[in-house]
């Protein structure tokens, strides 16, 4: 008797990533894909970094985001590339901030995925 593995692989969960971050549903992405320990580094306003570890805080902080837009002119994000742990994609959107106007913004975004979940991502912009 031959028993598979039901974890998924990276690229399950790069692609799955992708197909509800296409579909709007990035709470969503959040909610299903990540660790309950992940942690999310990104640029802050100083210069430096910013990190926010657990899934719960990493949600809230995805809706702050999405507070903050006011209309999403266009989206594009690209196809993961994926290698070992590892998986990355571009982003990039069109959009009218809260208090900033409108802006084009772009980032690359990489994810470690370990046992079928994201434990860590980083935004470079």
């Amino acid at each position: 008797m031959s028993t598979q593995s039901t974890t998924k692989t990276t690229q399950d969960v790069a692609h799955r990533l992708v197909e509800l971050c296409r579909q709007g549903k990035v709470l969503e992405a959040q909610e299903e894909l990540f660790a309950d320990n992940v942690t999310s580094v990104s640029p802050d306003m100083k210069g430096g970094t910013e990190t926010t570890v657990g899934k719960e805080a990493n949600i809230e902080k995805g809706k702050q985001f999405a507070a903050m837009i006011e209309q999403l002119h266009s989206a594009h994000i690209s196809g993961p590339v994926v290698a070992g742990k590892w998986a990355s994609i571009s982003w990039s959107m069109d959009v009218t901030m809260s208090g900033r106007g409108r802006s084009q913004m772009d980032e690359i975004c990489v994810y470690k995925i370990e046992e079928g979940k994201i434990v860590s991502e980083q935004f470079f912009f």
